[in-house]
Formats: C-alpha cells, structure tokens, sequence
C-alpha cells in the first residue's frame, strides 16, 4: 500500500549522522505528548481497579466508562447523548485508521477529505481504503483555515476536519463549523472532527461540531461524528482512551464492525478513564499550564498565543535546515513542517509543542530564538 514513513522516523533519519552539542542537556519539542503528572486521583483508580486483569473487557465499552464520557459531553458541551450516540475507543489514533475502512470498504472509488499539513493517520487511513485524496491545503493564505471547494466535497465520501488543528493551531468558528455540516447533509458525505485539543482552549471554551450541528437543526447527528481522547487534556495518553459520537445509525453498524477488530482498553484503563471523562477541575490545571507556556514564547520569541493547543507552527527560511541546527547546535529536537504536509504544504515551519512545565520550555525557546538570530 505504499504507506509513507511517519513523521518521527523521517526525523531520527535526518539526525542519524548529526552530533549533538555535548554543552546542552537534550530536549524535545517534537512529540505532542504532555510531560506532566498525571493527577493522583486517576493513578489511584487505575489501582483500585488493577484486580480487574482477569476479566475481558467488553468491546462496547463498561458502562462505567460510558458514563464518564456522557457525563463530559454534558457538562463540557451541554450535549445530552444518548448510549447510541457514543463508542468508546482505544484512544483515537485506532479509530481514524479503522473507521474510514469501516465506512468505506463498499465503496468502488471512494474519496477522503482531510486538512493539509495534518496528522498522518488521516493518510494512512486513505491508503489502507485505497481511497483519493482531496486536500484542504492550509496555509497563510487562508489563515490555516479550511477553504470549501463545493465541486470537490460534491464526491467526497469522508471528510476529516481537525479543529482545533495540529500542527497550525488554527481554530474553526461555530459559524465555520456550522457551515460543514451544512454542506455535510448538502452532498451527504459523513464529516468528521478530530477534536482531540478541544479543550486546551486559552480562554474561552471552544464548541464541539455536534454543537455546531444541534444549531443548524440536524439534531440527530446525521453524517456528523467527532472524535476525542484523553490523552491531552488529562496528561494521560497512556490509558488509551477516547471515543467517537454523533450519528447512531453509523455507530451502530461501526460498533458491529468493531467487535472484531479486538481493541477492547483493559478493564483497570477504563475505570481511571471514567473517573477522568467525568471530572473537568483538572483539565484546567494543565490549561493554566500551556497557557503560560504561550505566555513564555511570546516574551523570548514574539509569537501569538493561539486559541488553544500546545503547539507553536513557527515560521523558518528552510525547516529542513534549521531542524539541523538546532538539533547539532543546541541540541534541541523540533518537527520539521514539510514531514506534515503534502505538495509543498508545511514547507518554511517548524512544529514546536510546548508540553514541558514552565522552566524546560523556556530553556528550550531561548535555544531556538539564539538559533534564529544566528541564521
């Protein structure tokens, strides 16, 4: 299937051969995964519940965790879901590769959507479908945001939007949002939002795409689905846990396909998870966390803080060369944009995520504002 090397490999490959600056401690700010404690409370359910190692889980997920994840829609959105209207998964990464195929393995030529630079399991997902790919190129040009070709989306099968987005940070309107979902029942392709950064908003809270579609009327979802994960907003990505909601009738003939896809999360994961869905005071710890951490970039390197994420998408001459520099000189690792991105998309940025605490990402921005006041 000719599937592309992933980002972090082509990473290791440049620097195979680069020596490192022995006079600087090593860091990285390649991989969005949070490096802070993952809070005592879901550590301690996780425990409480390790005796539940011999029992399968189910592959609909425990009731429990069920739960938790309705009780968060609720309270996080005001979404009152009903346990039709919501599966859990095996955090997200699983479920974007193996839902297109679920969704499109009848289809004789089928056509995926998806943002430019983007996450590359959206690709991966296409390839395993052997499915065409139409890009929403996102760029300055547009403001990273997705721009509509009507005649496009007119044989889209699939379209994964990724609002808040990764790797620009840019952030969809309710207006924007609503407008998708419009075109998704004009043309009748299944949309679906990656909102894995929903909630690491900077201030004001961010709507679903199931708000978005509550206000245009298509209150049962139809062809509307998002996706979320724990794995951000709790500092937890090791419990593997997230979920996918919106249209039932999808969801119903998903969770039939699923039940052979075998990736059931262990029954001690998913009642720490529940514990985590169902309690929002401290995701707002962590949101305090990256907040000042865009606080920090501002002061050393100038940037705007986006709307939410922890990532910067900083502006570079050449990312191939200066992801050298930093590396060999400072000894510090970014994500070259190009390694994101297709036909040119991404080329002139680097990815930076700020999910150390305070003093390690200030460190690290020092490295790079030295670095580009070198070039």
């Amino acid at each position: 299937m000719n599937f592309e090397t992933y980002p972090f490999e082509k990473l290791n490959q440049l620097l195979d051969t680069v020596t490192p600056n022995p006079d600087y401690p090593a860091l990285s700010l390649t991989i969005g995964e949070p490096q802070f404690e993952t809070p005592a409370f879901i550590l301690d359910a996780f425990k409480d519940a390790a005796g539940l190692l011999n029992k399968y889980p189910k592959s609909a997920g425990e009731q429990e965790l069920r739960e938790g994840m309705l009780t968060y829609n609720k309270k996080r959105f005001g979404l009152t879901l009903t346990d039709e209207q919501i599966i859990p998964t095996f955090g997200t990464r699983e479920v974007l590769f193996n839902f297109p195929q679920f969704l499109l393995h009848d289809v004789e030529k089928p056509v995926m959507v998806f943002p430019n630079p983007f996450y590359q399991i959206y690709e991966g997902a296409a390839k395993a479908c052997r499915a065409e790919v139409i890009y929403l190129n996102l760029n300055e040009a547009n403001q990273f945001h997705p721009v509509v070709d009507e005649e496009a989306l007119a044989k889209a099968d699939l379209v994964i939007l990724n609002s808040p987005n990764n790797p620009t940070s840019s952030v969809m309107s309710m207006e924007e949002l609503q407008r998708w979902v419009t075109l998704a029942l004009k043309h009748d392709f299944v949309l679906l939002n990656d909102e894995c950064y929903v909630d690491l908003y900077l201030d004001e809270p961010l709507p679903s795409l199931l708000n978005a579609s509550m206000e245009v009327g298509n209150e049962s979802f139809k062809n509307v689905l998002v996706i979320n994960s724990i794995s951000k907003r709790s500092s937890a990505p090791g419990l593997r846990s997230g979920f996918i909601a919106g249209d039932a009738e999808i969801l119903k003939a998903y969770m039939v396909y699923r039940t052979y896809v075998g990736c059931a999360s262990p029954l001690p994961l998913q009642h720490a998870a529940a514990m985590a869905w169902a309690d929002q005071e401290h995701v707002n710890t962590f949101r305090d966390k990256y907040k000042k951490n865009f606080e920090v970039a501002q002061e050393v390197l100038g940037t705007e803080a986006p709307e939410a994420t922890f990532y910067i998408w900083l502006k570079v001459e050449d990312e191939i060369a200066f992801t050298t520099k930093l590396y060999k000189e400072y000894n510090l690792k970014v994500l070259p944009g190009s390694f994101l991105g297709r036909e040119g998309e991404g080329q002139g940025y680097v990815r930076l995520a700020l999910v150390y605490e305070e003093e390690q990402t200030r460190e690290a921005l020092e490295r790079i504002k030295s670095a580009l006041e070198q070039a």
